[in-house]
């Protein structure tokens, strides 16, 4: 029972700071927020991911670069150009980490009112942190996994980051239903988003990309946007009416 909490735990944590830190504040500044509360979800954003931490400013590009080039060879992660999911989570990879070590130039408009903190990316990125996150994870199960299944959730819990992201960009660019008609693949995975907390709503998302709430449909609850709405209500972040993208 211990290990099914960590691992439950460890899935909706890391991917609230996904959505709502990573998608939705960084890549399309649907809020905005001071500096202090910034602070906080990027540490946030740490300790949940641990050893799979994904910048901010690197993800915020990458996901910008996606909409604006969906289903196109320019698209970071496709499944139309790619030969399936690890082949589509390898390119994303390699493109996320040119973006992260500037070793390709994105146009300006794709950087802007990005939330940048490169010395605390570079910190949480490094090797040797990563490595040392997958060590505390390997002692975790030690101490929790009791049967030999469950070390294979353990890739899993090392690349929870990538992981999520991989979700949303290949199955729900493959399977599910439409809202709306697009020019892209881009689908609602599923029709009550209990797994990703709003994301699988992909195809509402394209089309409204300003739209905090993913959902749509009677029956489409984004888990997410209550606590936005209470967030917002509390006064640590401001909605804003349009998005960065």
């Amino acid at each position: 029972m211990a290990f099914f909490i960590f691992f439950i735990l460890h899935w909706y944590l890391s991917l609230f700071c996904q959505t709502f830190f990573l998608h939705r504040y960084a890549a399309h500044a649907m809020f905005s927020m001071n500096k202090f509360w910034e602070k906080f979800f990027y540490y946030m954003t740490f300790v949940t991911q641990g050893s799979s931490y994904l910048s901010p400013y690197a993800y915020g590009i990458l996901h910008r670069l996606h909409h604006a080039h969906t289903d196109t060879e320019d698209d970071p992660h496709s499944p139309s150009y790619t030969k399936g999911l690890f082949d589509l989570m390898w390119q994303t990879k390699k493109i996320y980490t040119d973006i992260d070590h500037d070793r390709i130039t994105i146009e300006e408009k794709y950087k802007k009112n990005l939330p940048v903190w490169r010395k605390f990316d570079h910190f949480a990125g490094n090797y040797l942190v990563r490595i040392t996150w997958g060590v505390v994870y390997f002692v975790i199960y030690l101490f929790l996994a009791t049967q030999w299944w469950m070390w294979l959730f353990f890739p899993i819990t090392c690349l929870i980051g990538p992981v999520h992201g991989a979700v949303i960009n290949y199955f729900a660019h493959k399977y599910g239903y439409r809202n709306f008609e697009m020019e892209d693949t881009s689908k609602n995975f599923l029709p009550v988003d209990f797994l990703m907390l709003g994301e699988s709503y992909h195809n509402n998302h394209h089309k409204l990309l300003s739209k905090p709430n993913f959902g749509v449909r009677w029956f489409e609850i984004d888990p997410t946007y209550p606590v936005i709405k209470l967030m917002s209500w509390m006064r640590i972040i401001k909605l804003n009416k349009q998005s960065t993208v």
